[in-house]
């Protein structure tokens, strides 16, 4: 008599942000209420409505790998990021776990092995982070996702950064927005991301000239950028002209949303304790949905979360591989 196995992934896990207001005015930041009233949500695979039989808006712990970058225009703001950066391993619990690096002339991630001890995470922000370099940020995107697979529950990779990918050679073997895109949807992988922008074409820590930008609205236009030197962050950072709009690698924004993540965009360092704070708080957060496909045929599947809601927007990732595991 032969036995059945079921797959792993034949019931498939969903974690969704919800933002409340978003459509208000660009001056003002949407608010997050994920987790205090009823929602019903509607979830399509594939256009095709599915049954919700899983529904939780509990605390989820998240395992993380926090990327900082460290080009050669963010010099001057190393400090103010680390310190930033502590807020977010402040706001931890201790059931999250956590791994931190910094890219530059290399992908530098520590510890070893995820753990959830504040002081150690702390001691990597502070004494371990590289010297300034170039802006390998694709590569050290996809770093972070291998680092993630053999995880359990909700993986994140937590990026910040003030400029274009731009790694050091350029012309061999690096990944691309389309590849680190292509992967984090079929390992399920959430990405988010702070981005740092001057509209002066300076190196980001002026005077505000604007307040930070809630995640999953991308500006418009851009396509794939190309890595290679010449953008603002790479090594030595290069500026555009003054006056010219100054904005990280529009890739961002693409990969958050595909990804059910989120992207930030801030026009001032006073603004990133609050913002990693930020993205803690919505992690922590998060409704976790759950479907049973009809379909394992190893393709990539679209999916769509309707909200019953007026005035609310949605965070979820965009697509899934509906792969049968070994």
């Amino acid at each position: 008599m032969r036995s059945t196995r079921f797959p792993v992934r034949a019931f498939l896990f969903l974690f969704c942000s919800v933002l409340i207001g978003a459509a208000l005015a660009a001056q003002q930041e949407p608010a997050f209420r994920g987790g205090i009233r009823t929602v019903a949500f509607s979830i399509f695979d594939n256009n095709k409505k599915q049954e919700l039989t899983l529904f939780a808006n509990d605390i989820q712990p998240i395992t993380v790998v926090m990327l900082l970058d460290r080009s050669g225009s963010m010099v001057g703001n190393f400090q103010l990021v680390e310190e930033a950066a502590e807020q977010f391993v402040a706001a931890m619990l201790p059931s999250d776990k956590a791994r931190i690096g910094s890219f530059s002339n290399r992908i530098q991630v520590d510890p070893m092995d995820f753990t959830s001890k504040h002081d150690e995470l702390l001691k990597i922000l502070r004494t371990d982070l590289q010297e300034e370099g170039p802006t390998p940020l694709w590569n050290a995107v996809n770093v972070g996702i291998t680092d993630l697979l053999h995880e359990q529950g909700r993986r994140v990779v937590l990026v910040f950064t003030d400029g274009m990918d731009a790694p050091m050679n350029f012309r061999n073997n690096n990944s691309s927005l389309k590849d680190v895109m292509k992967r984090a949807e079929e390992e399920d992988v959430m990405i988010y991301a702070i981005g740092l922008a001057s509209s002066m074409g300076g190196h980001g820590g002026g005077p505000s000239t604007g307040s930070g930008r809630g995640g999953g609205f991308p500006r418009g236009g851009g396509g794939f950028p190309g890595g290679g030197f010449g953008g603002r962050g790479g090594f030595g950072g290069g500026r555009p002209p003054s006056g010219v709009s100054d904005h990280p690698d529009e890739g961002l924004p693409k990969l958050a949303t595909a990804t059910g993540g989120g992207y930030f965009e801030l026009t001032s360092t006073a603004d990133l304790a609050s913002t990693f704070q930020r993205v803690a708080n919505e992690l922590h957060h998060q409704y976790a949905l759950g479907f049973t496909p009809t379909s394992l045929d190893n393709k990539m599947h679209t999916l769509e979360v309707k909200l019953d809601a007026t005035g609310a927007t949605i965070r979820a990732r965009k697509s899934y591989l509906a792969r049968v595991e070994r």
